[in-house]
């Protein structure tokens, strides 16, 4: 889980790389919970809030 202290510092293009990780990674991980089932279901809920983080930081940023 990302902390808000950990990305604030961060450029853009490492956010957007980042928000483009995750969404393939959850991706990922609702195929396998639709096709055969996954161990972890609580990470789907753990990127979908890291995502969020991401975009806050980055509309943050682009207000500045």
């Amino acid at each position: 889980m990302l902390k808000m202290s950990e990305i604030k510092d961060w450029e853009g293009n490492v956010l957007d790389k980042k928000v483009t990780e995750l969404r393939v990674e959850l991706f990922n991980i609702n195929m396998q919970k639709t096709t055969s089932g996954i161990e972890k279901p609580h990470r789907i809920k753990e990127i979908k809030k890291d995502i969020a983080r991401l975009l806050t930081v980055k509309s943050a940023k682009v207000g500045r």
